[in-house]
């Protein structure tokens, strides 16, 4: 026969349903909020997306939209991403007082470095990507242009590819951490790291080739702070990673 269930039991359950909605309430307040001030700046925020190709454009070329709600539709897409970056704190906060709870001490002394870390390296992959990757990468574009063959990108598919170049080099950046914490735990030691030297510098020269316009210039700028960026895991591997016992 079953156990019945009793008012007590079934209280933490609830409690926790009814936490989980508060915290997401917060959430979704503190986007929206984001959003009314994302668009109260519009016209920044689209130029300083916009910036990038605009900046090398030749005269005369402009971006096209060809579907009646496309700008609009692109323009919100931009503001969104940009409400939820800008309220991205606050939601983390969120997350973090729902679980740590259910977490060890020890546990949670990693999740601020975490954070925090985290943030910063993904920070710096999409600055990286902005000032340095993107200048040359759309430069090379538009040099294909000619007094005959105007550039006139698509902006549905210039904020896409942007945004998602973005995402992928902030991404690229949290490779430090991520050795940080797999050392931690003894997945992977600075010796592995080394030994699979090689193939992550082919790694990062095939996906800088794969990235970039096919100059060796713009490949090296983009590959070379890639190689760099293992180079630091190795080290955080060596000096942060679980001690190895010694062989008796």
């Amino acid at each position: 026969m079953a156990k019945k269930i009793q008012p007590d039991e079934k209280q933490p359950f609830v409690s926790h349903l009814q936490e989980l909605r508060q915290r997401l309430l917060v959430c979704i307040l503190a986007v929206c909020f984001a959003f009314a001030l994302t668009y109260l700046f519009k016209e920044r925020v689209n130029m300083f997306l916009l910036e990038p190709f605009r900046k090398v454009m030749p005269a005369g070329s402009s971006f096209i939209f060809t579907a009646v709600t496309e700008a609009f539709l692109t323009y919100f897409k931009i503001w969104i991403i940009t409400a939820i970056t800008i309220s991205s704190p606050v939601i983390i906060y969120e997350i973090w007082m729902f679980v740590a709870p259910g977490l060890y001490e020890k546990e949670k002394r990693y999740v601020y470095p975490l954070i925090f870390m985290g943030s910063f390296f993904f920070a710096t992959g999409v600055i990286f990507c902005y000032y340095v990757v993107m200048p040359y990468l759309y430069r090379f574009f538009v040099s294909y242009a000619s007094e005959f063959i105007i550039p006139m990108p698509d902006l549905k598919s210039y904020v896409s590819l942007t945004l998602k170049l973005l995402v992928i080099f902030g991404f690229l950046f949290e490779l430090p951490l991520v050795a940080f914490y797999m050392a931690k735990a003894g997945i992977i030691n600075h010796r592995f790291l080394a030994k699979k030297r090689r193939y992550a510098v082919l790694a990062a020269f095939i996906l800088s080739a794969i990235i970039t316009p096919p100059d060796i210039v713009s490949q090296i700028i983009v590959a070379l702070p890639l190689w760099g960026l293992y180079e630091l895991s190795i080290i955080i591997a060596r000096f942060f990673g679980k001690k190895e016992k010694a062989h008796e």
